[in-house]
């Protein structure tokens, strides 16, 4: 099937500051910062590729000029965190949106798998997401409440697939946590949701995924095609738009996988 035409901006974000980590690249977050700079907000990229991450921001500020900022971020690091809230706030006055994209994968045998590989995988993916959710949280109570935080998390947080067990532990944690943040973030009027895309293509999914898997992926989406990064980006916008006031705790799927 053909993809749709691509969703103009309908002024969902106007004067909001958002931050989008592993925003460097042509995958989710780059489409993620675009879609909310469409959408009239201000923004911060993060990545922890500082050369991708400055071509990304030559790029979006051909398009959007000064509203957008970028700052470099390992989310396996505290201060770096912790920086990055800080430039939000120096360079914008506020943070009123985080859009937490940062992960890492691969495919490995649980056989195979070494403990390092496996807790790299879960101190990006899962511990990162924990430390910019809870500086995040810090910052809006700060500012006196509100404001979203938008977790990315998958589908393979709840099925099984073979060479994923790291990876599948860190997205299911990602939502659990999603869901218990969002208890503890309610009584200061902030919301915490996530995404949970099924296929979504972008150049580093191809690098860490054979050509016959990416085939049969594809073949279980109902649409018979894979997702472009900017339709996960799309539920990516609702959910940091007041569109989604009363919703919090929830894990939205981004899927067209067969009933």
């Amino acid at each position: 099937m053909t993809v749709p035409p691509y969703v103009g901006g309908h002024a969902l974000l106007t004067d909001k500051v958002v931050v989008v980590t592993a925003a460097a690249g042509a995958g989710i977050g780059q489409a993620a910062a675009r879609r909310c700079l469409e959408e009239g907000a201000r923004v911060v990229i993060s990545d922890h590729h500082e050369r991708r991450l400055g071509e990304t921001l030559d790029t979006l500020k051909a398009e959007h000029g000064g509203a957008v900022a970028a700052v470099p971020c390992d989310v396996t690091d505290e201060a770096q965190v912790q920086r990055l809230v800080e430039f939000a706030v120096s360079s914008f006055g506020r943070l009123d949106v985080m859009i937490n994209n940062a992960g890492l994968g691969g495919t490995k045998s649980l056989l195979e798998m070494t403990d390092e590989e496996w807790t790299r995988v879960l101190d990006v993916t899962l511990n990162g997401t924990f430390r910019c959710t809870r500086a995040a949280l810090r910052q809006l109570v700060a500012q006196g409440g509100g404001g979203a935080i938008v977790n990315n998390s998958s589908v393979i947080g709840w099925r099984a697939q073979e060479g994923q067990a790291h990876y599948a532990a860190a997205k299911a944690g990602v939502m659990a946590l999603t869901r218990c943040a969002a208890l503890d973030a309610a009584p200061h009027n902030i919301r915490v949701n996530a995404v949970a895309p099924s296929l979504a293509m972008h150049p580093h999914l191809v690098k860490v995924t054979s050509d016959d898997l990416l085939a049969e992926l594809t073949r279980r989406e109902a649409f018979g095609r894979y997702a472009e990064p900017w339709e996960v980006a799309n539920v990516m916008v609702f959910l940091a738009s007041d569109y989604s006031s009363y919703l919090t705790g929830e894990v939205v799927s981004v899927s067209s996988q067969h009933a």
